[in-house]
């Protein structure tokens, strides 16, 4: 018996629950699964889990084995990072679920990037304007736009999120030009559909400032916002990572410099520090360069 395999097994069918969900996330058939938990039971000498069709619970031993099993794990990882070859290039796979906003203004370009760097390893990118459970998804990293993430995950700060409220010149020339941030409430504004989609915040001189605003489009990402505002429907907060180039070519024109939107983390998000693939630890560390503290696009609007 592959021991460590079984080991493997074992834990992963307790931290998602079923042998089902286990078989489905290690690619594993479930007669392989519940192969390898009889043999580690039959190698422990004991009963490691409670089976019913409608729950799984541990037994005694089966919860110090679980604790047992996962310090064995971790070593045998660290193990095989302490002697891989320093040089050796990542390879392998990677499922990445990102913002169809982000993915298609910024992340594309770093992960064509990243695989010319190391020409063994395959993205299979997700892009999806939802949060994913990154066990049940099989995703292996997220980049998330948030203040707020599951305490469950692990998440590395890439950079900054900053929007900008703008529009065409075609609306400015047939609308007044908004010069508070209380104008906006006459102003037709393109919202996005679960965030500030009937109030805006701002910090202006200091002080937080909400403003409802409405609108006759709404939309679920801000790539479709961004193609509403440049045919002049309206004044949008688009982030600053997408709309930086038509605000550079004068496509787009910036409005209220003085109100300060709401600022968000651009995270890295995954499940555990633990039996981290070579593979993703490069990519983080190759995001964490790519993307640095104060953005190349927010740089170019300076």
């Amino acid at each position: 018996m592959d021991r460590l395999s079984a080991m493997r097994v074992f834990v992963t069918v307790v931290d998602l629950g079923s042998q089902s969900a286990a078989a489905d996330h290690l690619d594993l058939s479930r007669p392989v699964v519940s192969r390898y938990l009889a043999e580690l039971e039959d190698w422990v000498g004991a009963r490691l889990m409670q089976r019913t069709t409608r729950r799984l619970s541990l037994t005694a031993a089966g919860q110090e084995t679980l604790s047992r099993c996962r310090q064995m794990l971790e070593l045998a990882g660290d193990l095989q990072a302490a002697v891989r070859a320093p040089d050796e290039a990542p390879r392998g796979e990677l499922r990445i679920s990102v913002s169809t906003s982000f993915g298609q203004a910024q992340l594309v370009d770093a992960v064509a990037a990243y695989v010319k760097r190391y020409p063994g390893v395959t993205i299979d990118l997700q892009m999806l304007d939802r949060t994913v459970n990154l066990v049940d998804e099989r995703i292996d990293l997220a980049i998330r736009t948030s203040n707020e993430l599951d305490p469950n995950l692990i998440a590395r700060r890439l950079s900054v999120c900053r929007s900008v409220v703008c529009a065409a010149p075609a609306y400015l020339r047939e609308h007044s030009t908004p010069m508070q941030v209380e104008d906006l409430t006459r102003h037709n504004c393109l919202t996005h559909s679960y965030f500030g989609r009937h109030l805006w915040h701002f910090e202006v001189n200091g002080e937080s400032v909400s403003v409802p605003v409405q609108g006759n489009i709404s939309a679920n990402e801000a790539m479709t916002l961004q193609r509403a505002a440049l045919a002049g429907s309206g004044i949008a907060m688009l982030p600053t990572y997408q709309a930086a180039a038509a605000l550079r070519s004068g496509e787009l024109i910036r409005l209220l410099p003085q109100a300060k939107p709401q600022e968000l983390n651009l995270n890295a998000v995954y499940t555990s520090r633990k039996h981290m693939p070579a593979t993703l630890r490069s990519m983080l560390d190759f995001l964490a360069e790519r993307f640095t503290a104060e953005p190349q696009w927010d740089r170019d609007l300076q």
